[in-house]
């Protein structure tokens, strides 16, 4: 089969690679399509190898149909070949075929493609996991989501307005808060003309202080929020894109007993993901399926073209999730 292999220098190629072995418990996909990630730029920088036992290709999201199952999983009774599927991996996506433990599999929503059904495993198991297992999101919270146009946030935002929280967001200009306005932000933040802390200050004197964040920024502004956050607030790194030092008083943080958590999906046992991804099939696919919580895929590009679908996260131009195709529907 053929993946995308990551040169010395960085380049990536469409090239022939072995075939992925199926072990006990697998069923291999044949990958219709894979999602772009900043998890697969920070890879493909040194910065984020895959875990053990998985390919050196890069990909965490994929959908596709499946093409062959094991004996351990035929005698489950839950998937069979010609099934429709999306799956959550370690790492490997970028490629024409997949095995995958079948703990690790979704069925695609109903009324989606499989282009759009490839944008969902990682993204919503991240939403899902640092909303309400790390975040203990519940309705009528106030929640803070940076980033508003990237991939992730254009998950967590519609999730987060459809169990009932008040969401704040950041964008870096006015022509971007336009682009996201689809997502409902209660509060979308233009960073070059106010600061978050200003906002969040804000917020708090009108009766609304932030009782969560999901930030992937980081940088010094984490530090000047905390004033302003509610008592038992959490504040969830995932990513610090915009520096990884901030002062912190320690000081607000025990007095308002502020939780700062740091988190990341990948690293999650393999038990952990499983159980996200059998809530999500409960809990969110019939939000999907009904259209209260949609993806918002910003372009399709082919296989091949891999590296400028990197290059377009890299320079902060995607609004929404990059999807990879390797098989035309």
């Amino acid at each position: 089969m053929k993946a995308i292999v990551i040169a010395e220098n960085k380049d990536m190629i469409w090239q022939d690679v072995p075939n992925p072995v199926l072990t006990d418990g697998d069923v291999m996909v044949k990958i219709h399509a894979a999602a772009v990630n900043r998890a697969d730029l920070m890879q493909r920088a040194g910065q984020y190898p895959p875990p053990p036992g998985c390919p050196d290709w890069p990909g965490l999201e994929i959908a596709g149909v499946i093409t062959e199952i094991t004996p351990e999983v035929e005698k489950l009774g839950k998937w069979k070949v010609g099934d429709r599927v999306c799956a959550l991996l370690g790492g490997g996506g970028y490629a024409e075929y997949a095995n995958v433990h079948h703990s690790m599999l979704m069925p695609v929503p109903k009324g989606l493609s499989l282009v759009e059904a490839a944008a969902l495993p990682e993204a919503f198991a991240t939403a899902y996991l640092n909303l309400f297992i790390e975040g203990g999101a519940k309705a009528g919270m106030t929640f803070l989501m940076h980033a508003g146009a990237s991939g992730l946030a254009s998950v967590v935002i519609p999730m987060a307005k459809a169990f009932g929280l008040r969401v704040i967001t950041t964008v870096l200009n006015e022509k971007v808060a336009e682009s996201i306005k689809h997502l409902n932000a209660d509060v979308v933040v233009d960073t070059s003309k106010e600061n978050i802390a200003d906002v969040l200050k804000r917020e708090a004197e009108n009766g609304h202080p932030l009782n969560l964040a999901i930030d992937c920024l980081g940088s010094e502004k984490v530090g000047e929020c905390f004033p302003y956050v509610a008592y038992g607030c959490r504040w969830i790194m995932i990513a610090t894109l915009a520096g990884d030092i901030t002062p912190v008083n320690m000081r607000t943080m025990y007095v308002k007993n502020i939780r700062l958590i740091g988190s990341t999906l990948r690293s999650k046992p393999q038990e952990t993901k499983a159980m996200i991804l059998s809530n999500l099939v409960n809990d969110i696919w019939p939000k999907v399926e009904s259209g209260e919580v949609r993806p918002t895929v910003w372009k399709v590009m082919p296989i091949e073209e891999a590296e400028a679908a990197h290059d377009l996260l890299e320079q902060g131009k995607s609004v929404g999730k990059v999807v990879l195709t390797v098989v035309n529907e």
